[in-house]
């Protein structure tokens, strides 16, 4: 009994009924789209399918070159024929120079050379190996380390063609190879071939859908602040990547935001980041619009895009003005070795230099509410953000950018964008007493900052109390908050053109 195999997930153009070609899909429905960010998407279409009742062979070549064959669904969306896909063979070995030249092996070909006088003259060469090798970018669905792997054992030595040219052999092809005629079971591009079973003969359009590999999408946001002040500007683009082998005219796209499982090249299970794009409430005619899809956010744009190979489309989906935001300068003075990676609590207890180095730099952040009172309050998803900033001549100059994670409405952002230049930190270590037989140690610390500017400014000092995880702050200068079981913050204002010190000690016990 022949086994069925029923192949679920669309895309388009294909051919039937005793080994037709396809006509254009357009001929049938336009293509959908929804793409993740992880180099994936799923491709729906309405194709013309024609077949006869009973058994038929159907080639569709109009796919991309990165899909996933074991992925495609194929059934009839007026659910009044069946469909079956009995068998489903997949080739993705278009015809090439090299890919001729293999199919030439053990063959004499014409070549078309130079003379010494530089005109074309004919040399005839025998094919002993053509330096193909097969199926290198397939190899790559399971994992670039297997594609290396294998690609390693598929070539040895095969790289190069070897042609035997009046008796003797040459590693280099001796001109233009010149072939015969294709063959049958030649390819122009990549090719599902279908023995596909239905009850009822006759034309209507069927349902493809496949995953394909090769396209993405991603958030970039663009911020501007005045001259002087922080109420912020922002401009958000949808950024599509199409490198998947095939356009797809007038198509309507989605865009799927969340942390989508799926499984990687090589078999493992990883949660992937797929990033999503947002909608400014206020505006008049979005292209982008947003709802909540399952676990994830789904965003549409509005209109049809054609998204051709190879290219990349941006399309921008926020625009909100008046953001306000605050300016926040953070000084964390322990600079520590990267050599130590890896040790624990009792070699840093035990370790009286460790985390003794300064860092002199203040760093600049920015931060603000994602909230509808703030002029935003949608989901943000990941993405980068770049900053600028407007000169007094009005013209923006770039003052850092960074990366944003998946944002829920109501959460705050804050952005690391740079080290501010005017402003200076020294952190020195003045005590040091380790008791091992009463176990504890008491170390205190002198933090310096200067403020080189015209006007006073607040700095948020961060210390980690990374010497054991019992501990109180036995002295202080100035008040602190505790951020958490490791970690202590002071507020502190500095000066115009001067200098203010923080000192504590902190004793551990265990």
């Amino acid at each position: 009994m022949r086994s069925k195999i029923l192949f679920v997930l669309a895309a388009t153009g294909i051919a039937a009924a005793g080994s037709l070609r396809a006509g254009r899909p357009d001929a049938a429905g336009q293509t959908s789209l929804t793409v993740y960010n992880q180099m994936f998407a799923v491709v729906r279409e309405l194709i013309p399918l024609e077949l006869k009742a009973g058994t038929n062979h159907v080639t569709f070549t109009d796919i991309t070159a990165h899909m996933e064959p074991d992925s495609v669904i194929l059934r009839d969306p007026s659910g009044t024929r069946r469909l079956v896909v009995l068998e489903q063979n997949y080739r993705n070995d278009p015809v090439s120079q090299e890919r001729l030249l293999a199919l030439n092996e053990g063959k004499t070909i014409e070549f078309i050379t130079k003379d010494k006088d530089g005109k074309d003259v004919i040399v005839e060469g025998k094919i002993v190996r053509s330096g193909y090798v097969p199926h290198y970018a397939a190899m790559y669905q399971y994992g670039a380390n297997y594609a290396a792997e294998q690609y390693g054992y598929a070539q040895a030595g095969n790289g190069q063609p070897v042609i035997e040219v009046n008796g003797k052999l040459q590693f280099a092809l001796p001109g233009l190879p010149v072939f015969p005629a294709l063959a049958d079971d030649t390819i122009l591009k990549p090719t599902l071939d279908w023995e596909i079973e239905t009850d009822k003969a006759g034309s209507s359009p069927a349902e493809l859908s496949y995953v394909t590999g090769g396209m993405k999408w991603e958030a970039d946001y663009n911020v501007v602040a005045p001259e002087s002040g922080d109420v912020l500007d922002m401009v958000g683009w949808v950024t599509l990547d199409n490198q998947s082998g095939k356009s797809f005219p007038n198509a309507r796209i989605k865009l799927m935001a969340g942390d989508v499982s799926k499984i990687q090249p090589g078999g493992v299970m990883n949660r992937m980041a797929i990033s999503g794009v947002a909608l400014e409430a206020e505006a008049p005619a979005p292209a982008v619009t947003e709802r909540k899809f399952d676990e994830y956010h789904l965003y549409t744009l509005e209109r049809p895009t054609t998204l051709m190979d190879r290219e990349t489309k941006q399309v921008e989906f926020i625009h909100a003005a008046g953001i306000e935001s605050h300016r926040v300068y953070v000084y964390d003075g322990a600079k520590i070795d990267r050599n130590t990676a890896g040790w624990n609590m009792e070699n840093i207890r035990n370790n009286q230099g460790y985390g003794t180095q300064s860092n002199p730099r203040v760093w600049v952040m920015q931060e603000f509410k994602n909230s509808a009172a703030n002029h935003l309050g949608m989901p943000l998803p990941k993405g980068r953000v770049r900053f600028y900033r407007r000169d007094k001549d009005g013209q923006v100059e770039f003052t850092g950018e960074n990366v944003i994670d998946h944002t829920p409405k109501d959460e705050m952002l804050r952005f690391y964008t740079g080290n501010a230049f005017d402003l200076v930190g020294e952190r020195r270590r003045t005590y040091f007493k380790l008791d091992n037989a009463d176990s504890w140690i008491d170390e205190a610390f002198e933090i310096k900052l200067r403020n080189h500017t015209n006007a006073p400014v607040e700095i948020r000092v961060v210390e980690h109390l990374y010497r054991w995880s019992g501990w109180e702050i036995s002295q202080k200068s100035a008040p602190y908050e505790k951020l958490d079981s490791q970690t202590i913050q002071f507020v502190v204002t500095v000066p115009a053109d001067g200098e203010s010190k923080i000192t504590y000690m902190v004793h551990y016990s265990w």
